[in-house]
């Protein structure tokens, strides 16, 4: 019964989060549109669902809240409120309330937290005022009764879904399980094939059985994407409440938000767009008196957009806004040292994810310490994604991320320094060159080889991991690209292509420069996965910046 009751109870916590999400999407579309019913209808049933829910459960105090907040959308259905933003303020921050109280009732404490008292006052005095008499004309008033009227009739069997809730963590397990199990039967086809022509009936079998097992990885991973939508409109409520509170306006428009992602990619990706929508409000969009003395619309626009391309989705946060300010990033650049002469205006750009650089006059809680965008670059790297800004002085900005579509399956590239066997993201590989055997290596494992007029700085990695073997005869370069830039990683062996399985890194091994992940080879041994981007940056830093210069 105990385990019954904790199903219930996250059952109740997961669907409340769905109706409050719901709920500032419908308001802050409400705020734009006051005639917008059906954004109201939808607010009156997450509310009312809420409602009833922490009823049959006992949290008395979230019920009478939200029969509080359900009292005031009544009077804005009869016409007898006025919506504007300090109502949708006030409404909002009655989400807040719901929020926060919810998870303490969960927990066994039933009653409000955060601004309760501050928020249920001001709703309570909507209730005691007389109907405001302007209501927006052609909206026709509303009858006794209309309020069973407002919610539509269940769809019935023959239009309902059949879905079913799943714990993230159970499809994990079952991704886990699909690539042990490819890495058992990879181990029985080399004992298969070593056998001999004598077992052909068994290898064919075999082969057959992979097959299966490769629908049925497909299956799970179709199991873990989900629409990266809703994800996108959460950031409405913090593009409304940061641009007013710094003096802007500001709308979220977003585009592509049916395209579908990992779900674990949706998850890492939360704070990296937070990050980026909060810079495009402060260093972006101007103030409404200064827009509409360019001759743009007094608010600002910040666009989130999705796409697939290929094997990889692409998002872009773009705003309408002053574009970057080069001049600014080239004083910011020169008092942190960093020589820009030479740098293209790309390049230029691209400072803005350089550590500690801000062109913020002054620190806010905005910005102004050169953190955010270094944030979203490492956190972009990790998912092995890529990041670019484009901008246009007076038209404004956007950054582009590309990343891959799944966190859990790569296609590899799989090489051997020493005894030990490294995989390299099949997507960052250029080419494979054989390594000079006059091209020498300086300190620390590196060295630089002529490919086709231009120089190309290369890593060695058996002496960057300290392996013990002696170089071989013959070794060979697989050259790399991200972002433009080029560098080449020289190893003992090359294996060839192979689909991994990534597997998180243990602790010891998450501080290690160059290493994004991990897999289990056919062989039962563990495979590093190699982190492409942070072994460029140590490529570049070894020779002077060689490596930024080179071009495919």
């Amino acid at each position: 019964m105990e385990l019954e009751d904790d199903l219930l109870l996250q059952t109740f916590a997961a669907e409340s989060e769905e109706n409050l999400a719901a709920i500032e999407q419908s308001l802050i579309a409400l705020e734009r549109d006051p005639r917008a019913e059906e954004a109201l209808r939808a607010i009156f049933r997450s509310a009312h669902t809420i409602k009833g829910n922490a009823a049959t459960l006992g949290f008395r105090a979230v019920a009478e809240f939200a029969h509080l907040f359900e009292d005031v959308l009544d009077r804005l259905r009869k016409h007898q409120l006025l919506f504007g933003t300090a109502l949708a303020t006030q409404l909002l921050g009655a989400v807040d309330v719901l929020r926060q109280s919810i998870p303490r009732a969960i927990a066994g404490h039933d009653g409000l937290s955060g601004p309760a008292p501050e928020v249920t006052a001001a709703l309570q005095q909507h209730l005691l005022v007389e109907a405001e008499a302007s209501a927006p004309p052609g909206r026709p008033a509303a009858r006794d009764g209309e309020a069973a009227a407002a919610v539509p009739a269940q769809p019935g069997p023959e239009l309902a879904t059949r879905s079913l809730r799943v714990d993230v963590e159970k499809l994990d397990r079952m991704l886990r399980l699909a690539g042990e199990i490819a890495v058992a039967r990879g181990r029985q086809r080399a004992l298969l094939e070593a056998s001999g022509p004598r077992d052909g009936e068994a290898l064919e079998v075999h082969r057959e059985t992979d097959r299966l097992l490769l629908d049925l990885q497909e299956q799970i991973m179709q199991a873990r994407m989900v629409p990266i939508g809703p994800v996108f409109r959460r950031h409405e409520r913090a593009v409304r409440d940061i641009a007013l509170a710094h003096g802007k306006l500001a709308q979220l428009s977003v585009e592509g938000d049916e395209v579908e992602v990992d779900t674990a990619v949706v998850e890492h990706m939360r704070d990296p767009l937070t990050h980026m929508i909060r810079n495009a409000l402060d260093h972006g969009l101007e103030p409404p008196e200064q827009r509409a003395a360019a001759g743009k619309p007094r608010a600002g626009r910040v666009t989130l957009r999705a796409r697939r391309d290929a094997g990889s989705i692409v998002i872009e946060v773009a705003d309408d806004g002053a574009g970057l300010d080069l001049g600014r990033i080239r004083q910011a650049a020169a008092e942190r040292g960093i020589e820009t002469s030479r740098l293209r205006e790309g390049e230029l750009e691209a400072l803005i994810f350089h550590p500690g650089l801000s062109t913020a006059p002054e620190v806010t809680e905005l910005s102004g310490r050169g953190v955010g965008m270094e944030v979203v670059r490492r956190n972009v790297e990790l998912l092995r994604g890529t990041i670019a800004v484009d901008s246009v002085r007076g038209a404004g900005t956007t950054v582009s991320i590309r990343l891959p579509l799944t966190l859990a399956i790569i296609d590899g590239f799989s090489v051997g320094a020493g005894e030990e066997t490294y995989v390299v993201p099949l997507d960052a590989v250029v080419e494979c060159l054989e390594l000079p055997r006059e091209a020498g290596a300086g300190s620390g494992g590196c060295g630089l080889i002529e490919v086709r007029g231009a120089a190309l700085p290369f890593l060695r990695l058996r002496e960057l991991f300290g392996l013990p073997a002696a170089a071989p005869g013959r070794e060979n370069v697989v050259v790399v690209s991200q972002d433009g830039r080029l560098a080449g990683i020289a190893v003992d062996a090359l294996f060839g292509r192979s689909q991994t399985v990534v597997k998180p890194l243990g602790q010891m091994f998450r501080g290690v420069p160059g290493v994004a992940g991990s897999t289990i080879l056919g062989s039962g041994r563990v495979a590093l996965i190699l982190d492409v981007p942070a072994l460029l940056r140590q490529a570049a830093a070894r020779h002077g910046g060689a490596a930024a210069e080179a071009t495919a």
